[in-house]
Formats: C-alpha cells, sequence, structure tokens
C-alpha cells in the first residue's frame, strides 16, 4: 500500500510538471504503459494467495484509477491553456477602425485618353474605333503611302506570319489609328452616295498602335488619337483653332504657347508638326513635339469615294502616352507599361 501511495503522488507531480500533450503521453507510458508501473504490480498479483490477491488487487485498481483521473485532469488543463493562448492571440479589439477594401483606380493612360475624349466630344467629335490587326490597303494604300515608304520596312512595322513562319499575305499591326479614318470615310460616303450634300464627319479614333520601337520616350505597344473633319469649307484656320482649343483645355491654361511647324505627311497637304512651349518657373523648357496634323490629302478623299473638289478636310494625331507623361511629369513612358504598383497607386 506505501508503494501505491507514492506511484500515485509520483505520478501526480510528474503530470502536473508537463504542459505539452505529447510530453504527457510519454510520462502516461511510465505508470500505465504495457510496461509501466502499475501495469508491472498487476503483472505480479500471479504469485500471491488468494486473500492476498483479492485485497492487492483492490488496492492496485484503485491507485490505477486515481492515476488515471490525474491523468484527465491535466489533459483537460493543457487543453484549456492551449485554447486560451489562442484566443489571447486572436484576440479582436472591437473598438478598432474596420479594414477597408484596397481601392482601385484608373491607369493615367486611362484617365488621359477619357480626357482627351471628354474634351472632343464637347465641340461634337464622335469617338469610333476599328480593328488592331490591319491590311496593307487601309494602313497604307488607303493613306496615300507609297510602296517604297519606310513605314513599310519589316524594320518598322509588325507583320504577321502564317502557320509554316511565312509572311502573312499584307497583314499587320496597324502602326496608327489612321486606318478607322479611311474606314469610317469609306463607310459613310457610301452611306450617303448619291445624296445631295454628304453629312460632316467630325470624329476622334483612339486605340493601341504598334511600331518596332522602344526606348524612354517609345514603347512597341502605344496610344494614338487620330482626330478628323471633312466637310464644306473645312480649312487649316479650322485645324489650328480646335487643336489650340484643345490643348490650352487640356493643360488648364491659357497661356499655353501652341506653334504649327511646316512637316510632310504622305496622307496630308500640308502638313505641319505641332509645339507646345512650357514654362515652369522660372525656366523655359522650350518647344515640344506632341502632334501632326495637315490638311487630308486628295487622294485619301478620292480612296473614301468622297470628292476631293467639293470636300476639304484636316486630320490630326497625337500621343496620349507622351500628353500623359507632360500631365503627371513622368519622365519615362516605359513606367506606364510596366505594372509597377508603386507608380500606379500615385495615381489612385
Amino acid at each position: 500500500m506505501q508503494d501505491l501511495d507514492f506511484i500515485v503522488r509520483a505520478a501526480k507531480a510528474a503530470f502536473a510538471a508537463i504542459a505539452d500533450p505529447d510530453a504527457l503521453e510519454q510520462v502516461k507510458a511510465r505508470y500505465l504503459g504495457k510496461n509501466g508501473q502499475i501495469t508491472a504490480l498487476l503483472k505480479d498479483m500471479g504469485t500471491l494467495a488468494a486473500e492476498e490477491k483479492r485485497k492487492a488487487g483492490a488496492a492496485i485498481n484503485q491507485a490505477k484509477a486515481a492515476v488515471e483521473a490525474a491523468l484527465i485532469e491535466r489533459r483537460e488543463a493543457i487543453r484549456q491553456a492551449a485554447l486560451s493562448a489562442r484566443l489571447a492571440e486572436e484576440a479582436l479589439d472591437v473598438t478598432l477602425p474596420g479594414r477597408s477594401e484596397a481601392q482601385g483606380g484608373l491607369h493615367p493612360v486611362t484617365r488621359t485618353l477619357e480626357r482627351i475624349e471628354r474634351l472632343f466630344a464637347s465641340i461634337g467629335f464622335a469617338v469610333v474605333d476599328g480593328p488592331e490587326i490591319e491590311t496593307d490597303f487601309y494602313n497604307f494604300t488607303a493613306l496615300n503611302t507609297p510602296e517604297d515608304h519606310p513605314a513599310r520596312s519589316m524594320h518598322d512595322t509588325f507583320y504577321l506570319l502564317e502557320e509554316d513562319g511565312s509572311l502573312a499575305e499584307k497583314v499587320l499591326l496597324r502602326t496608327h489609328t489612321s486606318p478607322i479614318q479611311a474606314r469610317y470615310m469609306q463607310a459613310h460616303a457610301a452611306k450617303h452616295a448619291g445624296q445631295e450634300t454628304m453629312p460632316e464627319i467630325r470624329i476622334i479614333a483612339p486605340g493601341r498602335v504598334y511600331r518596332v520601337d522602344s526606348d524612354a520616350t517609345h514603347s512597341p505597344m502605344f496610344h494614338q488619337v487620330e482626330g478628323l473633319w471633312v466637310g464644306e469649307n473645312v480649312s487649316f484656320a479650322d485645324l489650328k483653332g480646335v487643336i489650340a482649343d484643345f490643348l490650352r483645355r487640356f493643360f488648364e491654361t491659357d497661356d499655353l504657347k501652341v506653334r504649327f511647324r511646316p512637316s510632310f505627311f504622305p496622307f496630308t497637304e500640308p502638313s505641319a508638326e505641332i509645339d507646345v512651349a512650357f514654362l515652369r518657373g522660372t525656366r523655359k523648357e522650350g518647344w515640344l513635339e506632341i502632334a501632326g496634323c495637315g490638311m487630308v490629302h486628295p487622294n485619301v478623299l478620292a480612296h473614301a469615294g468622297i470628292d476631293p473638289e467639293r470636300y476639304t478636310g484636316f486630320a490630326f494625331g497625337c500621343g496620349p502616352d507622351r500628353l500623359a507623361m507632360l500631365r503627371y511629369g513622368v519622365n519615362d513612358l516605359r513606367l506606364f507599361f510596366e505594372s509597377d504598383l508603386r507608380f500606379l497607386r500615385q495615381f489612385v
């Protein structure tokens, strides 16, 4: 009996000193396992007389029950301690403000495109779209671009390949959004064929374009917005008024200087580059080319089925990516297309 009391006290002390459930099971085996101390006493009962066996069995079973009860109690204490620790670790402070969801925003180039569209819509220009995979005819021929023009070179234009790797028959990624103008004029002229007077065309054509070019101010994929106004008595003076007004409204300053510098484009005659000058503080930035323009070439009107003797028009094209760089003070065009959230979050 004295040995049993000692074993029970030792077991309770051993259980109480343990805080890990796996370690507790290992200590349990010392007393209640296959080779445990209490199990050994039960095995030794075979050597006792019948009367002694009965008394010893009752005492051993009583001790075994006490050890098992202590084991169960310690298991529950360890479980409750672990639960309390987890609850404390995951406690929620209901006085803290709620977690708001992260907000997205429009890409700066998309913001710029939408701004351009709104400004031109306010003076009656409609927004039109067209395919990014174009034919040689609409991308070049319909725009009075000769066969030997450098823009037709594979060094400047992305031509598409057939499945066997051969060059597709005059199919390419459009190099500008002017094909949209050619398609629209053609459809507009056909729609109003036979009428005494053709309604005016006043559109802008924004979209992605592709050229073999990449540096701090150029990207293989970039955006263009091209505009077209065709009607009776449309003049270069109208072109200058529309462009100058748009740029001053876009940059929100009446002091913006706009210059039209003579140039050459196959699809306009006469043609001009559009430059702007900025004053920042006391330092003059000088002139910066931002667009091209001119009066629509008679051959382009004729290709679309419009009488160049009766109707005139002007066209212009600008890069919204460059306008976005100027508006937001970005010095490298590639930042717009690298998907770096550290950069893009500044515009949210």
